[in-house]
């Protein structure tokens, strides 16, 4: 029977509600809550496009120990044996879990009471350590806890909004389409965009400063130093709610306007405009994200900014405050169970005795970890040199997105005894799992996440488990039961477990911790699935509420006071003689992490299917590399190879380069393989913003495009990048040698019949090649060669995939690479949504749309989700800008 189910996008920390429709056949479509206040019913490409990726293919349905299919209770049975053999033998620290901001609320909690109240040990971290936990580190510093004292609609109440190290428009595009509206309502609303790149974000800038990376701390210490000097600061909110502020100042007096200019590399008005527009502005948010947090100087990155609000007195009011722009769905929910290795659940301090005791008697656990855990790079570390012996991997990809990737996944090989839970039977971390067991997916688990306004939510299920796949929670508890810790952990239901966290978070509260949830401790299994979006705090007997903090003060140092912190600005540059470019490292549009979930989607796939990097021209110049061509980015760690993206957006000396790519969809693209573990040493979040690279051309003799009906088990192919197509593949590939037979080749690599005999040529004179395979009217696959990067109309011969080749003509058309005068070419995709490419868009410009809107009206690019609005901006402006020369 059809039916519709409420839950919530398990993609970015916007947190988007969405509506999942389960048609009679069972088919899944997905549109946006127009409730749900994160949102209103809105949602980004991924989110549109969730339905798309709720196949079972690669799925991991059965527990396995050493590839092999088993029971679970044999799986289950054998990690508490080691587990608990190996805490016998080399005690609690020789054993870590290693977790992720994709879990549930419910699964992250039993996670850590398991290893922190049972086991006694705090080696438990997740990837969220990868994104926020500078924020983390910056909050509790500056407030006393980890708060973020805004909400969503601050950033629509404001009059000068900045962004630094954020993305939005592609990061968090929902936010970004929110603020977008909300200047288009009012004008005279400022948005500045700090970064080196000029991203799709600084489309709706008023102002773009091209930063040095890492020289934050140096712009924000100037801006608090003039802040001082004209007479901005607010004395009163100072004097009563804070501490420190002069040895804060004097720091950031260090650097006069000339040395800003310097290290920032931005011009001395450029800063003194900034400067003046923040002084002048009351109503100011600042949202800050990765580019921020993922630096060796994070949390003093977090910390200047967070200076400059409490100066000002512009915090916890509507339309003023900073902001963190949280990476992961849960990774809110993670940190308010004490998901990071130096925190304990309920926004409690492990370093402090009365609060581990506070923790330990509620859960009445034997023991409780004395001490902070291994964070990420340094537990890996450990994993390395034998120090930890068992490792339990939840719903995270280290061999894809730690730094120095390539020593993670020798380390995990090397580990005597790893577990790992997933949905995928072959992720690059999975391959070396000795226990393999299968995790529920969005869609089929139940549980609640946090979103990075403090808001609740549920995500519920709407498909049944497939396979003998259960949920995380279910596999954590019982483990803990198999190894002797039944009675805590008897919880038969994610409600009971989320009444216990709820309970946990008033527990000896009263009003001294900011995370309170207690008004749910009590709660019912149908109060549980008919839960409402929510903001915390919400204690025991209050009604739910939006809340906004440290407008009148009350922050969680003992004190009560804020404290400013004195930061110094650091040497930002790291490129050198032997590397001398800077590499960062970030998200696309339309992917997420590393693909296991968006790489299903052939309509996600379609805006970029292979990895690249963005290079200046000039760079691009020394460096021998022509556009289109391959790059060979190398650091002291690693290298990878990428696809040459020639453009001006991208600064002079700087590289960017996506960090979804894996081994699973290209030969040699896990780009966090070049990223050193150099780490914020607050923190302990890793610097993968500032990376000193080298690049050259990668030395092809031909190279490739490929399309094929069925996935190709393997490529004999220097390079190779492979993507979901609509009905079928597609792949960019480069040979270092030619081969005598490519027929032979194509046979190989997909799996064609030696009786089907190909169509197409070669031609001697320009060296390029054309193959095609039919089986009768429907195309199997098709090979394009050429000495230099193809030009092939990729799109339109990825759509050949799904129709009729009865006629010789079209065959021919096929083996060509061109569509017929009948059938142009789109263009690459520009529209995920409705699949509009941006030869669509140019001719619409061309016949006088000259708006978004009017290209919307015309070709419906735009219209849906509206990620691509700033990037179809960005096209019209180029347009009308060439036609105007």
């Amino acid at each position: 029977m059809a039916h519709e189910v409420k839950t919530t996008c398990p993609y970015c920390g916007v947190g988007c509600g969405v509506i999942a429709r389960v048609g009679d056949d069972g088919a899944v479509s997905v549109k946006g809550d127009p409730e749900h206040p994160a949102n209103f019913g809105r949602l980004c490409s991924k989110g549109s496009a969730l339905a798309e990726t709720l196949d079972l293919d690669g799925r991991l349905l059965h527990p396995e120990i050493g590839g092999r299919r088993t029971s679970w209770d044999e799986a289950l049975d054998l990690v508490a044996e080691k587990f608990s053999q190996s805490i016998a033998e080399h005690g609690p620290d020789s054993v870590a879990f290693y977790v992720s901001g994709q879990l549930l609320t419910e699964d992250y909690y039993l996670a850590n009471k398991l290893m922190k109240g049972f086991i006694g040990s705090a080696n438990i971290d997740t990837n969220s350590r990868l994104c926020m936990s500078s924020s983390v580190a910056g909050h509790r510093r500056a407030f006393g806890s980890d708060t973020v004292p805004g909400t969503y609609e601050d950033l629509e109440l404001a009059d000068l909004v900045i962004l630094t190290g954020s993305n939005m428009a592609w990061c968090h595009p929902v936010l970004y389409q929110r603020l977008a509206s909300a200047k288009a309502n009012r004008p005279d609303m400022k948005v500045v965009v700090i970064d080196p790149r000029r991203t799709m974000t600084a489309e709706i800038a008023d102002v773009h400063l091209a930063i040095a990376p890492d020289s934050d701390t140096a712009l924000f210490n100037g801006l608090l130093a003039h802040l001082s000097e004209s007479g901005a600061i607010d004395l009163d909110y100072v004097s009563a709610h804070t501490q420190g502020f002069a040895e804060a100042l004097q720091a950031a007096s260090a650097l006069d306007i000339p040395a800003l200019s310097e290290a920032t590399g931005l011009a001395p008005k450029q800063l003194r405009d900034f400067f003046r527009l923040f002084e002048t502005t009351e109503k100011v948010v600042t949202c800050y994200s990765q580019g921020v947090n993922q630096s060796s100087a994070g949390t003093d990155k977090v910390n200047a900014i967070l200076n400059c609000h409490l100066a000002t007195g512009r915090i916890g009011r509507p339309g003023m405050g900073p902001f963190s722009l949280t990476g992961q769905p849960n990774a809110m929910g993670g940190r308010e169970v004490g998901g990071l290795a130096n925190m304990l659940a309920a926004h409690l301090d492990i370093d402090k005795l009365v609060d581990r005791d506070l923790v330990r008697r509620f859960w009445g656990a034997p023991s409780i970890a004395a001490k902070q855990g291994l964070k990420a790079v340094d537990m890996f570390r450990a994993v390395a040199d034998g120090r930890i012996k068992a490792l339990w991997i939840m719903a995270t990809n280290p061999v894809v997105s730690m730094p120095d990737a390539d020593a993670v996944e020798a380390a995990i090989k090397a580990c005597p005894f790893v577990v790992v839970s997933d949905m995928q039977r072959q992720t690059d971390t999975a391959r070396h799992a000795h226990v393999a067991l299968p995790s529920l997916g969005w869609g089929e688990k139940d549980g609640t996440v946090t979103n990075s306004e403090r808001r609740i939510s549920r995500q519920r299920a709407f498909l049944p488990a497939p396979g003998e796949a259960r949920a995380d929670w279910w596999q954590l508890a019982e483990v803990a039961r198999r190894m002797g810790f039944a009675e805590a952990f008897s919880h038969s239901s994610q409600s009971e477990i989320f009444a216990e966290h709820a309970a946990l978070s008033g527990f000896e509260n009263d009003g001294r911790r900011d995370f309170d949830i207690s008004a749910h401790a009590e709660i019912e299994p149908a109060d549980y699935n008919g839960l409402a979006p929510f903001q915390w705090p919400q204690p025991k007997g209050t009604a739910p509420q939006v809340k906004r903090f440290f407008a009148k003060g009350g922050f969680y140092h003992p004190d009560g006071r804020a404290r400013f912190i004195a930061v110094q600005s650091p040497q930002a540059r790291r490129a050198n003689e032997a590397f001398p470019l800077t590499l960062n490292t970030g998200r696309v549009r339309d992917h997420w992490h590393t693909m296991t979930r968006t790489g299903k989607s052939a309509r996600l796939s379609s805006h970029l299917a292979e990895p690249f990097v963005e290079i200046h021209p000039r760079d691009a110049q020394k460096a021998g590399v022509s556009v289109a061509d391959l790059v060979m980015l190398e650091s002291p760690h690693g290298t990878a190879i990428v696809r040459a993206l020639v453009t001006e957006r991208q600064a002079e000396g700087n590289l960017f380069v996506p960090m979804h790519w894996n081994d699973q969809f290209a030969s040699k693209a896990r780009i966090d393989a070049l990223v050193p573990p150099v780490t914020d040493p607050v923190s302990g979040q890793p610097a993968s913003k500032n990376v000193a690279v080298r690049a050259k051309r990668f030395a092809a003799k031909a190279y490739g495009f490929a399309v094929s009906a069925e996935k190709p088990e393997q490529f004999e192919a220097a390079y190779w990048a492979i993507a979901k197509a609509d009905g079928g593949w597609r792949m960019e590939l480069a040979f270092t040698d030619t081969h005598a037979d490519w027929i032979d080749w194509c046979r190989q690599a997909f799996s064609i019949s030696p009786d089907i005999d190909p169509i197409g040529y070669t031609d001697r004179t320009s060296g390029e090649l054309r193959l095609a395979f039919f089986d009768g009217d429907r195309l199997l696959a098709a090979l394009f060669l050429s000495p230099r990067p193809v030009a092939v109309a990729r799109n339109w011969a990825v759509s050949q995939l799904g129709v009729s080749h009865a006629n010789l003509s079209k065959r021919f058309a096929m083996a060509a690479g061109r569509p017929g005068a009948d059938k142009p070419d789109p263009g690459a995709t520009v529209c995920s949504c409705f699949s509009v490419g941006v030869n669509q868009i140019t001719t619409a410009i061309r016949e006088g749309c000259h708006s978004v809107e009017a290209v919307g009206e015309k070709t419906s690019a735009g219209t849906n989700c509206g990620s691509c609005r700033s990037e179809i901006r960005g096209i019209i402006n180029a347009c009308l800008a060439a036609a105007a020369e």
